[in-house]
């Protein structure tokens, strides 16, 4: 479904990613985990075509989308959840509901998905009317998934979404991602958690300073001695 092949990217003088290739299957929940400044948020922003790539290939279900504008590659199924969640403060939780469908003209399948955004988070319902910059970071964190959603995403690029979340809200937070995933999205998640990614995800890969080090299943990499002691805490 997605498919990037010998990646390189350079911010200035600095290779901050160094040839990666990898592969996400239609249906599945891919993750990248690695070290703060691996480059795990450098690749979703260049398959967003956000940062502009220097050598490789991007291909979205067999088409070629390595420098197509970014709202073509929203259009064409590609949705990217922002790290830090980016929502507009200034507007209500309805209206970057709406930002989210900005390439969509069916009117109607909007205001159902917005509905079903709404089920899927009952407290952006309860918080329709209220200022994104007002919700909590767990609110916030929802909101940006659900303005992902209303894009109507073939795949979802996921941008560290435990970032400054309390446990609990983590897991429900996954939760939802696996539920979203269930419902026939395919997720590609950058996580820090690599407990939490591992435990949702069907394949991983492994990235250290722009290098894919290890890949395989999620299962087989969180019972491999290296990952537990680099990533899982031992």
């Amino acid at each position: 479904m997605l498919k990037i092949e010998d990646l390189h990217v350079y911010y200035g003088g600095i290779h901050a990613i160094k040839g990666i290739s990898l592969n996400v299957s239609e249906g599945q929940i891919v993750s990248l985990i690695g070290a703060n400044g691996a480059g795990k948020s450098t690749c979703l922003n260049t398959i967003s075509n956000l940062v502009q790539n220097s050598k490789g290939k991007i291909s979205f279900m067999g088409k070629n989308i390595t420098n197509a504008p970014p709202h073509k590659i929203v259009k064409y199924g590609v949705a990217q959840v922002p790290e830090g969640r980016k929502v507009f403060p200034q507007m209500s939780v309805s209206e970057n509901l709406d930002m989210g469908a900005y390439t969509r003209n069916d009117k109607l399948g909007v205001k159902e998905d917005k509905q079903k955004v709404f089920k899927l988070f009952p407290r952006l319902l309860e918080r329709e009317n209220q200022l994104a910059g007002t919700l909590s970071g767990g609110e916030q964190q929802m909101l940006a998934i659900g303005r992902g959603l209303m894009a109507k995403p073939k795949i979802m690029l996921l941008d560290e979404p435990s970032m400054g979340l309390a446990p609990l809200l983590v897991r429900e937070i996954f939760s939802i991602i696996d539920e979203i995933n269930s419902q026939g999205t395919t997720i590609l998640l950058v996580e820090q958690n690599a407990n939490m990614a591992l435990s949702i995800a069907d394949y991983a890969y492994v990235l250290e300073t722009g290098r894919i080090v290890l890949k395989g299943e999620a299962k087989t990499l969180a019972a491999d001695e290296k990952v537990k002691e680099a990533y899982l805490g031992g």
